[in-house]
């Protein structure tokens, strides 16, 4: 088995917590729309978590100077 790197540990750990907050959102009970204070933190979690995924999947850019020190 190959070594796991640390960003594929933390993708793996968004994708739980993304399967968590579905299914917590789809069980919740049916909110007044605007005025439910737990669920808007639930959707405020699952929009936070896309974010993040989406941000450990971007190369990161570090420039090195052209010629060495």
């Amino acid at each position: 088995m190959p070594d796991v790197t640390p960003i594929e540990k933390a993708q793996d750990a968004i994708l739980a917590a993304q399967r968590e907050i579905a299914l917590a959102i789809t069980s919740y009970p049916a909110p007044i729309s605007g005025c439910d204070a737990q669920f808007n933190h639930l959707l405020d979690c699952r929009r936070r978590l896309e974010r993040a995924r989406i941000e450990l999947g971007r190369p990161e850019f570090v420039p090195t100077p052209r010629q060495p020190n």
